[in-house]
């Protein structure tokens, strides 16, 4: 704990047995008061591993999808009493060793949701980040930022943290089941009026890190673009679409969008 918050990890698996039991001995334990696996439906031994290493495990009968999977995460945490949820893939594409970071800036109240970004420090593509991916970032990320008249470094990250009060206002459970999800969480979150903090993370791609192939890259930014837009028009008074529908305002405003 801090603060007296309580912190729970969820970690989103599909497909991560060579990878989760060296993600999960970087958890900070003495800090984590527990840690949530979501597996949605591996074809490996992820649910084995997991089971070995005494986590609180739960499999999805059917393949659910990136967004899908994170639903459960979500819901689970907030079910047990969570007040700080932090998303870590158990892929090692992100370090554990950020979470006390990440959640001492919303336990001492400072932000309510905080990004661990590649893009802040100078070694994105020194740490494998394709270029492509490298260009459609920030090509997106400058759209995004324009659009919703916020400034992020990037809005693609998936190490995220976010306080419970997020998590209750944003209606994510009516979000993709696919991998805009993330994209639509935060749009949410800016539309909301929460404060969102960055910091650095080493950008860490390797053999065993998972990835989405160009055609869903595709797709992914295309449902950017279009959350994006959607935010914009309905900030004009033209609503477009469900995404920003019962989103709760935050008590404390963090600029104007």
């Amino acid at each position: 704990m801090l603060n007296g918050k309580k912190i729970v990890v969820v970690m989103p698996a599909y497909n991560a047995e060579k990878t989760l039991q060296k993600t999960y001995a970087e958890i900070p334990r003495p800090l984590v008061d527990e840690v949530i696996l979501v597996d949605d439906r591996s074809q490996d031994h992820t649910v084995a591993v997991a089971r070995r290493l005494n986590l609180r495990t739960i499999v999805h009968p059917q393949n659910t999808g990136y967004g899908g999977n994170q639903k459960t995460c979500y819901k689970t945490a907030l079910e047990t009493g969570a007040d700080i949820v932090i998303m870590l893939h158990p892929d090692y594409q992100y370090t554990p060793k950020l979470i006390a970071s990440m959640a001492s800036l919303i336990a001492e109240g400072l932000f309510d949701c905080v990004l661990g970004s590649r893009i802040l420090g100078v070694g994105a593509l020194k740490g494998g980040m394709p270029l492509y991916k490298y260009i459609a970032n920030r090509f997106l990320t400058l759209a995004q930022n324009i659009l919703l008249h916020h400034k992020l470094s990037e809005y693609h990250t998936g190490y995220r943290a976010f306080s419970r009060e997020i998590l209750e206002a944003i209606p994510f459970h009516q979000n993709s089941d696919n991998f805009v999800f993330d994209n639509q969480m935060l749009a949410q979150i800016i539309y909301g009026g929460y404060r969102i903090g960055e910091i650095t993370c080493p950008t860490r791609y390797m053999p065993d890190s998972s990835s989405i192939n160009i055609g869903n890259s595709i797709r992914y930014g295309l449902g950017v673009l279009k959350t994006s837009l959607a935010f914009r028009l309905d900030k004009w008074g033209l609503p477009a679409g469900k995404t920003f529908r019962g989103v709760r305002p935050a008590t404390r405003r963090h600029g104007q969008a």
